[in-house]
């Protein structure tokens, strides 16, 4: 298995070729792949932290965390994506992201909307679901809690 490196930036430190691949990753999955045309860009990244995986062929998995107050009453996080499912990069980088939370921001409980779908991923992570589902841009959804303290 080739070599991943875990990179955690904030928005300002990011290069320019950075901020082109991951959001270029993300329009290829939740626009193009899940064909859900939404505002991507929503005026939050700058205000992120911006946690993925790479490896010799680029970004591997990604997502961003904010602090509370930026959406949420709690720290939350978004946009998670893993190129190749179900080969525990959606994990590794969803870990980071609990761990870049805690430590950036000093997250006693984290916030996601979590695709249907996708829900055990969090669920293994000790997310618990807190609404019933919804749709956000035509995708089914649930909000859900990490109790950090648990």
């Amino acid at each position: 298995m080739p070599v991943v490196d875990l990179i955690v930036k904030r928005f300002s430190e990011l290069t320019l070729d950075e901020l082109y691949a991951i959001m270029k990753l993300r329009s290829d999955v939740f626009v193009v792949e899940q064909n859900c045309v939404y505002p991507d860009l929503d005026d939050r990244d700058q205000a992120a932290i911006h946690v993925w995986l790479q490896d010799e062929a680029g970004i591997e998995a990604y997502l961003r965390v904010m602090d509370r107050g930026v959406t949420q009453e709690h720290p939350a996080i978004g946009r998670v994506i893993a190129k190749k499912r179900r080969c525990g990069l959606g994990t590794r980088v969803l870990r980071a992201g609990i761990e870049a939370a805690r430590r950036q921001f000093g997250a006693d409980k984290i916030y996601l909307e979590a695709q249907v779908y996708a829900k055990s991923l969090y669920e293994k992570q000790g997310f618990r679901q807190v609404s019933g589902e919804f749709l956000e841009d035509g995708i089914p959804h649930v909000k859900m809690i990490l109790d950090c303290g648990a």
